[in-house]
């Protein structure tokens, strides 16, 4: 008698994510460094014209984006708005159709939807680094997501 077999260990990964304008709003960059095992991958974007908030959403949801295939994931982030979003209010939005507590329409609602969606397929966990701390992966993001705003010009 066969036994159903197991599905596959899902890969681990650890992302490293940041985001910034200056001013802000204004011309932004956002960055993204993934760990899986020895492998290293960086991506980093940006936006003439945004807010910080806006490009700490764009580097989780690129990074969660750029997986092929479910990961469970440690993602570090120095943004307690993507964190207590995602692992906090988000349920209450969706319930409220992406209405907050004040019955307004959730700011950055489309990118929301989208990290939501990114993250569907992975068991993600959401840890918060202090920013400009010392954490050496997240000193290095912020760099990355600098670099990329200043390629705007």
């Amino acid at each position: 008698m066969a036994s159903d077999p197991s599905p596959p260990p899902r890969p681990k990964v650890q992302i490293w994510t940041d985001g910034g304008c200056k001013p802000n709003p204004g011309p932004g960059g956002w960055s993204a460094i993934l760990l899986f095992g020895t492998a290293e991958r960086e991506l980093s974007g940006n936006d003439p014209a945004t807010t910080n908030n806006r490009m700490e959403l764009m580097a989780a949801i690129s990074a969660l984006e750029a997986l092929t295939r479910p990961c469970t994931v440690v993602l570090h982030t120095d943004s307690e708005y993507v964190r207590n979003g995602i692992s906090r209010w988000i349920n209450g939005w969706v319930r409220n159709n992406w209405r907050n507590a004040a019955k307004d329409p959730v700011a950055n609602m489309e990118l929301w939807q989208r990290l939501l969606a990114a993250a569907k397929p992975h068991q993600v966990e959401w840890k918060w680094v202090r920013g400009h701390a010392g954490d050496a992966m997240n000193e290095r993001a912020d760099k990355l997501a600098t670099e990329a705003r200043l390629r705007l010009g």
